[in-house]
């Protein structure tokens, strides 16, 4: 059942990702609305889950958002370590570098693992839980798989590339509910992965896709798309509770 479920994600994402593709001609709408709909899944989604799940704290602060922080400093260090990377082999200063952008989209193929494996956890507690948690992870696939495709194409990879790190997305939480049936995951582990995987996301949407959507234009349209995207997320994290 959980397996059949994920199937309706794999839709979904295919679906983020092709209307991401045939929206190029307002490229500034689809950054902003992409950087919304990262915002509201880090501050509405993950970072709630990953504080339910990984409660400890460390020296007085929950493990959850240690990790959190963790990871917006990875994603800030890995990319300027590969710019520098590409700038010694003579690529242009502020040159997009391409293996950021498929760094971030195998993160959110690993995110979208963890999204099936949250099915097959949930259905094993009930069948109603794992309903639940199915709706919301097929509503916010959807923006998954925009985002995957967005952030590939962002920063310069052909379009093939950006299409099959989109169908490595769709099929990641059918493996991933498929995984369930094998073995059980740890909540815990889950919530440090979440955090640290919010932290990842803030960065790019934070000094990456939204800076990109305003830089050539600056205008109320694309701030109504970030927050419609930011408000997307809330209204599927209501309904799905």
């Amino acid at each position: 059942m959980a397996v059949f479920v994920a199937l309706g994600a794999f839709l979904m994402t295919l679906a983020g990702g092709w209307v991401a593709q045939r929206v190029t001609d307002r490229r500034h709408l689809v950054l902003g609305l992409a950087g919304g709909l990262m915002l509201g899944v880090v501050g509405l989604d993950l970072l709630p889950e990953a504080l339910e799940a990984a409660g400890n704290a460390v020296f007085g602060v929950p493990a959850a958002l240690l990790l959190f922080v963790g990871g917006f400093l990875a994603a800030h260090v890995a990319e300027h370590l590969l710019a520098a990377r590409q700038a010694a082999h003579g690529a242009v200063q502020g040159e997009r570098v391409p293996e950021v952008g498929l760094t971030a989209a195998a993160a959110m193929v690993g995110h979208s693992v963890m999204d099936g494996i949250a099915i097959g956890a949930a259905f094993q507690v009930g069948g109603g839980m794992g309903l639940a948690v199915a709706i919301a992870v097929i509503a916010h696939d959807f923006a998954d798989g925009f985002n995957t495709y967005t952030l590939t194409s962002l920063y310069g990879n052909a379009r093939r590339k950006a299409v099959a790190m989109l169908f490595a997305d769709a099929i990641a939480p059918v493996a991933g509910a498929a995984s369930t049936l094998l073995f059980t995951l740890p909540a815990e582990l889950l919530g440090c992965y979440l955090g640290f995987f919010g932290g990842v996301l803030l960065y790019l949407a934070a000094a990456e896709i939204l800076p990109e959507a305003h830089h050539d234009h600056p205008s109320r349209s694309t701030l109504l798309c970030t927050a419609a995207g930011a408000g997307f997320i809330w209204l599927v994290v209501g309904i799905a509770e």
